[in-house]
């Protein structure tokens, strides 16, 4: 699957993670993006993934099975298209909008999950 076809469920999910992104963008094929966000979200509930400060997902523990790498993959490349268009209309860089996205996440995390703050290192909510 293309990158660009997650590119408008990421960005509903970052809208539901309250960041503040509003775009134009191509519809995904919501079947492979749900299974990588729910191969994800047990990665992260099993503390292999976590969210880190800016804006992208991580391993915690270095490396994961080729299908949670995968998913991770697909889902950093969807995020990297939402903050580089956010850049693009909002005048910020992609740095920028992932790191204020990635605030936003780490401050939902729920408790148990881990994430990596700018500069930081991995820690258990």
């Amino acid at each position: 699957m293309r990158p660009a076809q997650y590119t408008k469920a990421i960005l509903a999910v970052l809208m539901l993670a309250g960041a503040p992104l509003v775009l134009a963008i191509a519809t995904p094929a919501f079947a492979d993006l749900a299974a990588d966000k729910a191969t994800v979200d047990a990665a992260k509930a099993a503390g292999t993934v976590g969210e880190q400060g800016d804006g992208y997902l991580g391993f915690v523990s270095g490396s994961a099975p080729a299908n949670v790498t995968a998913a991770v993959n697909a889902i950093n490349s969807g995020r990297s298209q939402v903050y580089a268009q956010t850049a693009g209309k909002s005048g910020v860089t992609a740095e920028a909008a992932g790191q204020a996205t990635g605030a936003q996440l780490i401050a939902k995390t729920p408790p148990g999950q881990y994430f990596k703050a700018l500069g930081g290192n991995w820690t258990k909510k």
